[in-house]
Order: structure tokens, then sequence, then C-alpha cells
């Protein structure tokens, strides 16, 4: 008898199975073809991020090497990888903008430095970490005629960050800059003498405040 029961249990849901592969067996059919044209149209997508990085990597790898040649066009190259980062995914976007950054400002081209790392700290695809880099290497290039103002007015959230004490070295720069020669005094005094800012800018900062006390 069990196995009676069984057989028509069985026979039973065979029934429903064609009834509901007769009811919906078209929506289904399209939805796992559907499916299936997601998986390969993400598998393709990943592929052409791919390509895209590995291009990337090669022709900001040719550039840097062009850079370090003897006789190098530095503002040429600059804008070579500046054209890359506009086409590359979203690393190598920053890694490109940084690079060519530094070698607009090596080639004297400080308004287009400038303007590059603008673009960093504004790419919203970028990571928090290189957008701060970004307006920080802003700040240090733009001390020389830029405005105070604008300069401490980017500064200062990175005051929270992973580049704070860098930061905090440009806005007594920004001081000196000003002429506020007790606001530089007491930044520098700040960084000369905290034990968490790395040695670098603590020797600095020293050096600034014997310059500003004669």
């Amino acid at each position: 008898m069990p196995d009676l029961v069984d057989e028509v249990e069985e026979e039973l849901r065979q029934e429903r199975a064609q009834a509901l592969l007769k009811k919906w067996g078209g929506a289904l059919t399209a939805l796992a073809m559907l499916i299936l044209g997601g998986v390969g149209g993400w598998q393709g997508w990943q592929w052409w991020e791919n390509s895209k990085a590995t291009a990337a990597a090669a022709q900001y790898l040719n550039a840097t090497r062009a850079a370090s040649e003897e006789g190098a066009d530095i503002k040429a190259i600059a804008e070579r990888l500046a054209g890359i980062g506009n086409d590359a995914p979203a690393g190598y976007r920053t890694l490109t903008r940084l690079r060519a950054a530094a070698l607009a400002a090596e080639a004297g081209e400080r308004d287009r430095a400038l303007a590059l790392w603008t673009q960093v700290a504004s790419d919203s695809g970028a990571d928090q970490l290189y957008r701060d880099l970004g307006t920080l290497m802003w700040g240090m290039h733009a001390l020389e005629g830029g405005n105070p103002a604008d300069i401490e007015s980017r500064m200062t959230p990175l005051l929270a960050g992973p580049w704070r004490a860098s930061a905090r070295e440009v806005l007594a720069l920004s001081a000196i800059a000003r002429g506020n020669a007790a606001e530089a005094r007491r930044r520098l005094t700040e960084l000369a003498s905290d034990d968490n800012t790395p040695r670098g800018i603590r020797e600095r900062a020293q050096r600034l405040l014997t310059g500003i006390e004669g």
C-alpha cells in the first residue's frame, strides 16, 4: 500500500508540474534567458573593465618610464597621462591623474597641475584617501599666489583624516603667506611638539619656527 500511495503522489506531482509548465512555460523560458543574458552581460562587462585596466596599466608604465629618461618632454608626458586618465577605470584614472599633476608641476605648468589635483579631489568614483591626497597636493602648490581663504577651507576637513599632519603644515604655511606670524608660530609650535607628527614635518616646523623668531 505505501508503494501505491507513493506512486499516486508522484503522478499527481507530475500532473501539477505539467500543468504549471503548460501555463507558465513561456514565461519561465523567458526568465531563464533573461538570467543567462544578465550573467553573460555581467561577464562581458567584467572582461571589458579588465581589458581597460590592463591597457591603462601598460600605458601608465610606458609613460612613467618615458618621464624618467634623460631629456624627456615632461609637459607632453603629463598631457599624455592626463589623457589616459580620462578613459581609464577608477583606480588607474586616479593614479594617472596624480602622476600627471606631479609632472605638470615639475614642468612649471602650475595651473594645469592644480586643475588635475582638483579633478582627483572631486572624483566621486575615487577612494576617499586619494581624493584627500588630491586636495592636499592642491593646497601645497596653491600656496604661492593662491587664495588663503580657499586654501584653508579645503585643508580644514583634512585635519580629521590620515593626511592631518601635512594639512596642518599647509595651514601654517598659509598663515605665513598671509603675514600672520602669531598664527603661524602657534601652528608650527603644535606641530614641532607633537610626537604623533611624522619626524620630517616636525623638523620642518622647527626650522620654520627658528626663521620666524629670528
